[in-house]
């Protein structure tokens, strides 16, 4: 029996599209000891600096229970460091250490190469409505 479905399977497509990107830099995180969720809060941490956790969860969109955790281990690792914000005492805010930014710096010139191919294969053009379109994707199911 045929599905009633018309469109194609966007999230599915989605997620195949992401696989197919981390499959390139997965191997990097892993040789440099880290988790997809890792990266994530490091590449948070290396474009903005100190970063109250809420906004890290928020970016690299880790639900706050299983942040705790990553950053636990990340600070155990000696790659972040968390204390309590100075203007608000309730907040915690997390960097990354000179260990952890160390890492950023050397897997980013590995990510942005493979982007360079990306761009060098679909075109700089598409790539670009690539990113236009995702934006706009995401502006559109927003609440």
């Amino acid at each position: 029996m045929a599905t009633p479905f018309v469109h194609r399977n966007l999230p599915r497509l989605l997620l195949q599209a992401r696989e197919s990107v981390m499959a390139h830099t997965r191997p990097h995180l892993r040789g440099s000891g880290l988790s997809d969720q890792q990266w994530r809060v490091l590449r948070v941490l290396g474009e903005h600096g100190t970063v109250e956790t809420g906004r890290v969860a928020r970016e690299a969109f880790i639900l706050g229970p299983s942040l705790t955790g990553v950053l636990s281990r990340m600070e155990r690792d000696g790659l972040v460091r968390r204390e309590r914000d100075p203007a608000d005492q309730r907040r915690t805010v997390v960097e990354a250490t000179a260990q952890g930014l160390k890492l950023v710096a050397t897997l980013s010139r590995t990510i942005e190469t493979h982007y360079e191919w990306m761009e060098s294969a679909m075109g700089k053009k598409k790539l670009g409505q690539l990113y236009a379109l995702l934006d706009e994707l995401i502006e559109l199911e927003q609440p």
